[in-house]
């Protein structure tokens, strides 16, 4: 994953976080055929190269940053980017972008249903594209001049009206789609040099609590496929991430139940079911004490109390 630098933060309050189909276009105008493309510029320079954090319902988006720098507002982080990078947004993720001016990329926004259609075949690989996905990639590699070159044919294709125009993108799609995923699967499974087998363990410990985290299992179960002990989890963790193995758990709790809290219709009580809390009023005290307000409080002034 890149690293993350300083930037100036920015705000976000449930209630004007607005769902749109394409960027500035109101929910409910679909993507020409489930795929849209077009420059980062053609769109973020109507806007000053700002694009305010906002949210698709049925959408998703991959970015492939040619040139340029930019910061990614993702969920509750900030994160600086530098080309040549790639980001992957999935459906109902909360998004917004700082692009430096002349940043150059291409964006691809596909309707759900259409990826659905083209990795069905592929459920482990649609899976693992549900999450967000931030990814720097190496300029003098193959495959990033490939992952490029593809992305160019497809946009040239997409302008076109030449013979399997639509098999021909979907199979550009497919491609770079899964590219993204590999890439993030890469990431977890080969650390950078010097991180060694803890930054493994880190990895797959994350995927353990991604994959269990509404049942709120114990560490020692989490622990188990990863061939280490509870203590030596909680050693990994307090080290490189500065907090127990349990906080981890919990703060991918906290951040589901501030999305479902800001971007959802459900009652407090089914969103603490949802979460493996068996009493509501033990979901309320476990918000209270990682946020300073309850969740219906939270709910109705936004992201802080």
């Amino acid at each position: 994953m890149p690293n993350a630098e300083s930037p100036r933060p920015s705000t976000r309050r449930r209630g004007s976080t607005p769902v749109y189909s394409l960027y500035g276009e109101a929910a409910g105008s679909p993507a020409l055929d489930g795929l849209h493309l077009e420059s980062i510029a053609d769109r973020s320079r109507l806007h000053n190269w700002e694009i305010q954090p906002h949210r698709h319902g049925a959408l998703v988006q991959l970015l492939l940053i040619e040139r340029g720098r930019l910061v990614v507002r993702m969920d509750e982080q900030d994160r600086v980017l530098r080309a040549p990078a790639l980001v992957w947004v999935p459906a109902l993720a909360v998004h917004g972008f700082r692009f430096a001016p002349e940043t150059d990329g291409l964006v691809v926004t596909l309707d759900q249903a259409r990826l659905r259609a083209l990795l069905d075949h592929l459920p482990e690989l649609l899976d693992s594209l549900s999450e967000p996905r931030l990814v720097l990639l190496d300029r003098g590699a193959t495959v990033t001049r490939v992952l490029f070159a593809v992305a160019h044919g497809l946009r040239e294709d997409y302008a076109g009206r030449g013979p399997w125009r639509a098999a021909s993108l979907d199979h550009a799609v497919a491609l770079l789609v899964t590219q993204a995923a590999r890439f993030a699967a890469a990431e977890a499974a080969h650390p950078v040099a010097g991180e060694g087998r803890a930054m493994q363990h880190l990895a797959r410990y994350r995927e353990q609590v991604e994959r269990h985290y509404r049942r709120q299992p114990p560490v020692s179960e989490l622990a188990a496929p990863l061939g280490i002990t509870p203590t030596q989890l909680n050693r990994l963790c307090r080290r490189h991430l500065q907090c127990s193995a349990l906080a981890v758990l919990h703060q991918r709790v906290l951040l589901e139940a501030k999305r479902e809290l800001g971007y959802t219709n459900l009652m407090v009580r089914q969103i603490a079911d949802g979460l493996g809390f068996a009493d509501p009023a033990y979901f309320t005290r476990f918000f209270l004490r990682h946020t300073g307000c309850s969740p219906s409080a939270w709910r109705e002034q936004g992201d802080g109390c």
